[in-house]
């Protein structure tokens, strides 16, 4: 049975790079290599995993350069190790090195993925605390309103339903209704 080693790399955001995980996931003799800049938070939108996933084989084994790589959830990295694990594949992680293929692998996995659960928990929080502090200062406003509410509610007082105002402005009636309703409770 001829073995494959399939890398993945993934970045969040569209201005991240793969470039150095892919020269990671070469150096450790990966033949076949996907990407994607897609958020770890959950596996939805994820269709380069996916594709690993449905084509992996047997004796195959899949590396990824660190486990928040392939996911900042507990339950959806032990989930995608212990779908390896049904077809007979492996995970291999590079930093710090880690395999499914003995017992051990298997608990530094679990503790691993519920660290990388744990980190994201502490961005939020002080992202939101960054927020706060912002906030408290007078210099975060949140984001900028993308329509135009006096316009909406003119619209209205001219007698113009939801629908209506929606086509005019481009917008979705969602978006009139939030606007109109912010205004009742002004």
């Amino acid at each position: 049975m001829s073995q494959t080693h399939i890398g993945y790399a993934r970045v969040s955001s569209l201005g991240q790079s793969t470039d150095t995980q892919v020269d990671k996931l070469k150096g450790a003799g990966c033949t076949t290599i996907r990407t994607e800049k897609v958020s770890g938070k959950s596996r939805d939108n994820r269709s380069e995993l996916q594709t690993i996933l449905d084509f992996i084989r047997e004796g195959d084994t899949l590396t990824i350069t660190k486990l928040d790589r392939l996911g900042r959830n507990t339950r959806d990295v032990l989930n995608i190790a212990h779908e390896l694990e049904q077809k007979g594949a492996h995970l291999k992680v590079l930093e710090p090195p880690v395999s499914t293929e003995g017992p051990m692998g298997k608990v530094v996995l679990t503790v691993l993925g519920m660290v990388g659960e744990m980190e994201l928990g502490f961005i939020k929080e002080r992202q939101r605390d960054g927020i706060e502090k912002a906030k408290a200062k007078g210099i975060y406003k949140g984001r900028p309103a993308s329509l135009d509410h006096e316009s909406i509610r003119e619209l209205r007082k001219a007698g113009k339903g939801a629908t209506a105002i929606a086509r005019e402005l481009g917008c979705s009636r969602g978006a009139v209704y939030k606007v109109l309703g912010k205004a009742l409770q002004d």
